[in-house]
C-alpha cells in the first residue's frame, strides 16, 4: 500500500470535506454564494456585458419615446434633442455581483450593479458633456419544474431597481449647458430602466445558462481510479439559503466502460451541512468512497527474491528460523523466495473526523523458486491513517503510518 493515492477530483472548484458517517450512498455538491458569483461574472466577460452596455441605444431610445411617452411634451423634448449631436456610453463596468436568498427560501436573488458614464456632443460648447449612471439589474434563479425534462436551475424575472437609478452630471457648464444636461438626464431615467431590461437582461440570463451548463459538465468528469473510472450524474438540483445543492448519482466502471457497480440514488436522506466560511462543500457517501478506495488498491501480488534483493533480510529469517528449527533453517537455498498477496479489498472506516485504510496482506516465504508449497504463511492486518488534501485540481489520498 504505498502511498501517496492521486486521483483527479473536479476542476478548479475547490475544498473538499471529509466523508460523514452518517450520509447516504450518493453525494451532493454545495455551492455557495462566491462560488456563484465567480462563475457568473466569468460567464458575462465572456459574453462582452460590458460591451452591450456600451453600445445602449440611449440618443435613439429617448426619441422614439420622447418625455416618457406623454405626447403633450413631444415638441419640448425635440427642441431639447436638437442641440444634442450624439449620446452614448463612454464606460462601463460590471461591479461585485450579490447572492442573497429571495423572500421564497427555495430562490436565490441575483443583484448586478452597473455603473457608466455617458456623454453628449453639443454646439453649445466644445467639450463632452458627461454624467454618471448608477443601476442594478436584479433577477431571480429557481428551479424550473414545468418542462417535460428533468428538473434545472433557471435564472427568470430580470429588471432593474428603481431605488438604484442614479443619474448625475459630472462637471458643470455654463446655466444654458446645465439646463440641457438636465433635461438630457431626465428623459435618460425612464428609458434607462428599459434599456437594461430588454439588451442586458438576455445576456445575463444567457451567462447564467451558460454557468449551469459548466457546473453540469463539471460534475460529469470521470475521476481516474487506477484503471477503473468514477462518474456522477445529476438527479436533481436544489436551492437552499444562499446556495446551490447538485445531488449527484454515482456510478463505478471498468476500464472497458461497463459499469461495475451502481450506488443507491436516492438524496433525500442526505445530511447536508452548513458551509460555514468554505465557498463549495463535496459530500460523498462512504460506500461511494469505499468503492474508490478499493479500484485505487485492488489486489495484488509481489515476489521477492530475497537473496538478490534483500541479502541482510534473507539471512536474519535464516538464522531466525533456525533458532526454531534448525532442519527448516538448512532448506532455505540460495533461491529463497517472499510472495506478498493483498487479499479481498482494503476497508474504508470514519470515526469522529478521522479516516483509516484496512487491508490483510499474506506473507509466503517458499524455501527455493522451485518449492511448490511455502515453507510458512503469514498474514498481517495493515492498517493505515487516511488523509484527504487537495493539489491544484486533484483531491489526493494519502496513507499515513502504515
Amino acid at each position: 500500500m504505498a502511498s501517496p493515492w492521486t486521483f483527479t477530483l473536479l476542476c478548479g472548484l475547490l475544498a473538499t470535506t471529509l466523508i460523514q458517517a452518517t450520509l447516504s450512498p450518493t453525494a451532493v455538491l454545495i455551492l455557495g454564494p462566491k462560488v456563484i458569483k465567480e462563475k457568473l461574472t466569468q460567464e458575462l466577460k465572456a459574453h462582452n456585458a460590458t460591451s452591450i452596455l456600451q453600445q445602449l441605444p440611449l440618443l435613439s431610445t429617448i426619441r422614439e419615446q420622447p418625455a416618457g411617452g406623454i405626447p403633450v411634451l413631444g415638441s419640448v423634448v425635440n427642441t431639447v434633442l436638437k442641440y444634442v449631436i450624439w449620446l452614448k456610453v463612454t464606460t462601463a463596468s460590471i461591479l461585485q455581483l450579490q447572492v442573497k436568498p429571495s423572500a421564497n427560501d427555495k430562490e436565490l436573488l441575483v443583484k448586478i450593479p452597473l455603473d457608466m458614464v455617458a456623454g453628449f456632443n453639443t454646439p453649445l460648447v466644445k467639450t463632452i458633456v458627461e454624467f454618471h449612471m448608477e443601476t442594478e439589474a436584479q433577477a431571480i434563479v429557481r428551479m424550473d419544474t414545468s418542462a417535460s425534462g428533468p428538473t434545472r436551475l433557471v435564472l427568470s424575472d430580470c429588471a432593474t431597481s428603481d431605488e438604484s437609478l442614479r443619474v448625475q452630471l459630472l462637471h458643470k457648464f455654463s446655466f444654458l449647458v446645465n439646463a440641457l444636461a438636465k433635461e438630457v438626464m431626465n428623459l435618460l431615467v425612464p428609458a434607462l430602466p428599459n434599456l437594461v431590461k430588454n439588451q442586458l437582461c438576455p445576456v445575463i440570463e444567457a451567462s447564467f445558462n451558460g454557468m449551469y451548463a459548466d457546473l453540469l459538465q463539471l460534475v460529469k468528469v470521470p475521476i481516474s481510479l487506477s484503471t477503473d473510472r468514477l462518474e456522477f450524474d445529476l438527479l436533481s438540483p436544489a436551492i437552499k439559503g444562499d446556495t446551490i445543492l447538485l445531488y449527484l448519482g454515482a456510478k463505478l466502471l471498468d476500464s472497458q466502460g461497463k459499469v461495475t457497480k451502481w450506488f443507491n440514488n436516492s438524496a433525500a436522506s442526505l445530511a447536508v451541512p452548513s458551509l460555514d466560511n468554505t465557498p463549495f462543500s463535496f459530500i460523498v457517501s462512504q460506500d461511494v468512497v469505499k468503492a474508490a478506495v478499493a479500484a485505487m488498491l485492488p489486489p495484488e501480488e509481489f515476489i521477492v527474491l530475497l537473496d538478490s534483493v534483500l541479502p541482510e533480510i534473507a539471512r536474519r529469517l535464516k538464522s531466525s528460523i533456525g533458532l526454531i528449527n534448525g532442519k527448516a533453517a538448512d532448506t532455505l537455498g540460495s533461491t529463497q523466495i517472499v510472495k506478498i498477496l493483498t487479499q479481498d479489498t482494503p476497508e474504508f472506516f470514519t470515526d469522529q473526523g478521522h479516516a483509516r485504510v484496512a487491508q490483510l496482506i499474506v506473507l509466503e516465504v517458499f524455501a527455493s523458486s522451485e518449492a511448490l508449497r511455502p515453507l510458512f504463511t503469514l498474514g498481517i492486518e495493515a492498517s493505515s491513517e487516511a488523509q484527504f488534501y487537495t493539489k491544484g485540481d486533484e483531491l489526493i489520498l494519502n496513507l499515513n503510518n502504515i
